[in-house]
């Protein structure tokens, strides 16, 4: 069995990946997603409860990673993030390794959302970025409720900007409308086993 061919799919917050990474999803094409990776690590039982616990105990309630817990230590402590993301990284890589072992398909996409951020991009056959105009994802992001425009504006300090995302990615995907996002989808498929039939 030759290797998957591996898309690496990102994109700041409020640029639609998640409903981007379903539509190749719904194409029959398999994804695996970090946030839920993440998710998976975090709840009971999960292989990162433990070393969490044995860098910041408090962080752990009823079994589990408590995230708010984890977002104010990082609030007070400059170090937190890089020994939480020491603990969490390899972790979430041998999660993706596992899936790309056991998924029996020619094409898998890696929705991650810190692609760039944390150098992943060199280990993807193609990099596909989602984008919308930023007045469009200001507006997708504050319409959510979950975040003020503050919260917003520091998670978009600490993400690899739109354009050079863009810059660096193989593919880029606009996501005003649905149906724009579902096209160039089906483009990225079709050029990949394209691709793939002349390997």
């Amino acid at each position: 069995m030759s290797n998957p061919f591996i898309i690496g799919l990102t994109g700041s917050i409020g640029m639609g990946k998640s409903t981007t990474a379903a539509m190749f999803a719904q194409d029959g094409v398999p994804v695996w997603d970090a946030d839920a990776a993440v998710h998976r690590l975090y709840a009971p039982g999960g292989a990162a409860v433990e070393p969490i616990r044995a860098i910041y105990p408090p962080a752990i309630v009823d079994g589990a990673v408590d995230r708010d817990r984890l977002k104010d230590w990082i609030g007070k402590d400059a170090t937190a993030l890089k020994k939480i993301e020491t603990v969490v990284h390899p972790l979430v890589a041998a999660d993706r390794a596992g899936f790309i072992a056991n998924t029996k398909a020619p094409i898998l996409v890696m929705d991650i959302p810190l692609l760039f951020e944390t150098g992943a991009q060199d280990r993807m056959d193609m990099v596909v970025v989602v984008s919308a105009p930023a007045d469009l994802q200001r507006q997708r992001v504050l319409e959510r409720g979950t975040m003020s425009e503050d919260q917003f504006n520091a998670i978009l300090a600490k993400q690899v900007p739109d354009a050079e995302k863009r810059k660096r990615a193989d593919v880029v995907i606009p996501t005003e409308t649905m149906d724009g996002a579902r096209a160039a989808v089906k483009a990225v498929i079709a050029q990949v086993k394209e691709r793939l039939s002349h390997a």
